[in-house]
């Protein structure tokens, strides 16, 4: 009896750790692990704007999902790779995909904090402020003290902005997740200026349709 304890809490861990639940978010961008191809998408909850869960289920997905992160409304580089994705995203729906576009902001501010260039995109925006997405995409990673007043100086008040005092943004992301909920395209890139230009999205999403 005592072996077979044992032996449920090792099978244990190795689950929890492998899932991303358990798993140190590291203090450099450098440093994640994220999901890549091959592998399966995971479940997590995000906010819509009136701050109703959005349960994300791999294993009912009635559609290919592209699943696009950025940083949040106050980064110009997420603004202007909004922009650019502009004209990517109904071709995107046209070829039967769902777009979801997944920002650190609380659910309230997800559209009034983009710039006035980005603010009349049509695109699904959800909260993930209190980055369990990110987590479990193994994209997340927590910012020093330093940093984070470096921030502020500028105007960027990530507790102010996420409602959260986790001190943990994503490195920009792109993941591209058939209906059996597994990922079949993965970008991310730790240096926050370089971004996915949407041709390679495009191509990226219809190489899973071919």
């Amino acid at each position: 009896m005592k072996r077979l304890v044992c032996l449920s809490v090792a099978i244990y861990g190795i689950l929890f750790f492998s899932s991303g639940a358990g798993m140190n978010v590291p203090d450099n961008a450098n440093d994640i692990e994220p999901l890549t191809v091959g592998q399966s998408a995971p479940e997590f909850t995000v906010y819509k704007t009136d701050g109703q869960p959005y349960l994300f289920d791999p294993e009912s997905l009635e559609k290919p999902v592209a699943l696009i992160t950025y940083r949040g409304g106050w980064c110009p580089y997420c603004n202007l790779h909004l922009n650019e994705l502009r004209d990517a995203e109904p071709r995107l729906l046209e070829m039967g995909f769902e777009v979801i576009f997944l920002s650190t902001d609380r659910p309230e501010i997800l559209y009034t904090s983009l710039s006035k260039e980005t603010s009349d995109i049509n695109y699904t925006l959800l909260s993930d402020s209190k980055m369990d997405a990110s987590k479990a995409l193994g994209i997340a990673f927590h910012i020093d003290e330093s940093d984070y007043e470096r921030m502020k100086s500028h105007g960027i008040d990530l507790e102010k902005s996420t409602g959260e005092t986790h001190h943990l943004l994503p490195v920009p992301a792109v993941f591209i997740v058939n209906t059996r909920g597994m990922i079949q395209f993965a970008y991310t890139n730790a240096d926050y200026r370089v971004r996915l230009e949407a041709e390679p999205v495009l191509t990226a999403a219809q190489s899973i349709l071919d």
